[in-house]
């Protein structure tokens, strides 16, 4: 263990030291002029902004640059890290109006060009220097057209050098979405200057993203249904690019569109909420939705499972679960250890939910939400059903895996049926867990079993079985307390488990992004005293 600890503190400061020697190369004469050798032709391809549409909110009443005071935007020191991003991202300039004056937001950029035109760490960021790249671009109306000579050179020249930066730094980035957005900032570029090298460097890399995140089925393998959302978006913004400016459009995009398409209608199609399963929280998806039936994409799926997940659903009522493995290691920074957890909706309204995720690295409410009791499943004496080991960077990536096996699906007209195993907490404690859950649409009742298999040699644990309902859930006990009422929007549903100890509890819910509020849970607790224990539990509708 010392050895190990030893070796882990030597790692995270030779690390250290070789960003500290990077950052002084990049901030040298040397290295500006190496990204500074760029081609002289002009903006060509000025692509139509409202192709945008599909990552910022349309918002119909647009505002004048006039409405705001920019004479000393750029010396503004006393500004929170969010609205930094926002400001050197320049995905403000879609709120403009065409009537604001060219003029205004040129003199703009060029404020901004005399003093960041070398590389600085926070607004040359990949993040922030890609969506600038795609903004300045995509907002050509404004930015670039009827300017003098003199400063479409100096536009022309400090996009190009942006883009030497990316091609040069962006392999060495850890976060994939940076490098999917910095990918689309590279083609964009690579389309508008009709640079060859540019697009063959963006293609290559798109070629190297699709490769290494995606499974066979053409799922995100980080298994994060908003990296989902995520990479359609950038896809179909690259491949309407290459549409509108005539450019031959590569197969393996349209491939990856087609399996990411019928993953999203699956997991998106004619529901209200999303599911709060491994890294995903709250997301309005319409506009996108309104984007895709705009631009002729008719996504369709017969299957009932993408990614690890099953999605159980008709006209009234859904049932979704999670009976996928965890991810590979490097993919497993949003990973939630909610193994068997799953999520019931009735008429669009959340019966039983999973409490979603605290996305802020940083925060320890990151690892609180990934925990096991934060999802609505078996829980074994408080221990998460994978273990997290915390990364230097920040990020709590998986440290142990388990197994799901034994896994039967039913998908029929009148009856829904899920089960499976999964072996978690066999190392530690001797146990498996097997969960099967039925629903009959005819009486509208959940039945649940979950069975503990704990081998002979292991002491007896605690276990507990939560689960977790919507913020505005309001819950009542019946006198006997045997059952427990749950009020959700007109709807009432009864929860039951007789010959087991039944109450309920005040916890967290994560679902709005890096924000929480309080819920209530239902729990199921008990000691496992024998070697196999089993307990059933039912959530019928009240008519």
């Amino acid at each position: 263990m010392i050895l190990k600890n030893s070796f882990n503190y030597l790692n995270e400061f030779f690390t250290f030291l070789n960003d500290r020697i990077r950052q002084y190369y990049l901030n040298s004469s040397l290295y500006n002029k190496k990204i500074s050798k760029v081609s002289f032709n002009n903006l060509q391809y000025k692509p139509s902004p409202s192709l945008l549409e599909c990552l910022i909110k349309y918002k119909k009443e647009k505002k004048n640059i006039n409405d705001f005071l920019f004479n000393d935007i750029w010396k503004n020191e006393n500004i929170s890290l969010k609205n930094y991003k926002n400001l050197h991202g320049f995905f403000w300039l879609f709120s403009l109006d065409l009537k604001s004056s060219k003029q205004d937001v040129q003199s703009v950029i060029l404020k901004w060009i005399e003093k960041y035109n070398d590389y600085n760490i926070s607004s040359w960021d990949i993040d922030i220097l890609s969506k600038r790249i795609i903004s300045w671009i995509s907002n050509s109306k404004i930015t670039y057209e009827n300017s003098d000579e003199e400063y479409k050179n100096r536009f022309d020249e400090i996009i190009k050098k942006q883009i030497n930066h990316l091609i040069n730094e962006i392999n060495r980035s850890t976060w994939v979405d940076d490098k999917m957005i910095g990918c689309s900032a590279i083609v964009l570029a690579g389309i508008s200057y009709n640079d060859k090298n540019f697009l063959e460097y963006g293609f290559k890399l798109l070629q190297r993203i699709i490769k290494m995140s995606f499974d066979k089925e053409g799922f995100p393998k980080s298994r994060n249904i908003r990296q989902l959302v995520f990479y359609i978006k950038y896809f179909v913004l690259i491949r309407e690019w290459l549409k509108e400016s005539q450019n031959e459009i590569p197969e393996y995009l349209n491939e990856i569109i087609f399996y990411l398409g019928q993953s999203y209608v699956l997991v998106h199609k004619n529901l209200e909420h999303n599911f709060l399963f491994n890294g995903n929280h709250i997301n309005e998806n319409s506009d996108f939705d309104n984007y895709l039936k705009r631009l002729g994409y008719n996504f369709k799926n017969e299957s009932f499972e993408a990614g690890g997940y099953i999605f159980l659903k008709d006209k009234k009522y859904c049932l979704a679960a999670d009976l996928g493995i965890p991810p590979e290691k490097e993919f497993s920074k949003d990973y939630q250890s909610g193994a068997l957890s799953f999520e019931f909706l009735s008429n669009n309204n959340k019966i039983i939910c999973n409490s979603g995720y605290f996305q802020n690295y940083k925060h320890q409410l990151n690892l609180i939400s990934k925990s096991t009791a934060c999802h609505s499943c078996l829980n074994i004496e408080n221990t998460s059903s994978v273990s997290f080991l915390k990364h230097p960077s920040g990020m709590n990536k998986i440290n142990s895996p388990l197994k799901i096996f034994n896994k039967n699906i039913v998908n029929k007209n009148n009856y829904w049926c899920f089960e499976a195993s999964h072996n978690g907490y066999i190392k530690k404690f001797g146990i498996t867990h097997h969960r099967k859950v039925e629903f009959f649409h005819d009486v509208s009742k959940l039945l649940g079993e979950d069975k503990i298999f704990k081998k002979n040699n292991f002491k007896g644990s605690n276990y507990e079985i939560r689960f977790h309902l919507d913020p505005d859930a309001k819950v009542m006990k019946t006198l006997d307390g045997k059952s427990i009422f749950i009020g959700l929007k007109n709807e009432g549903w009864k929860f039951s488990s007789f010959n087991n100890n039944i109450s309920f509890e005040t916890g967290l819910y994560f679902g709005n992004k890096n924000n929480f509020v309080e819920n209530q849970n239902i729990l199921i607790s008990g000691n496992i005293s024998k070697e196999e224990i089993l307990i059933r539990w039912e959530i019928e509708k009240i008519k």
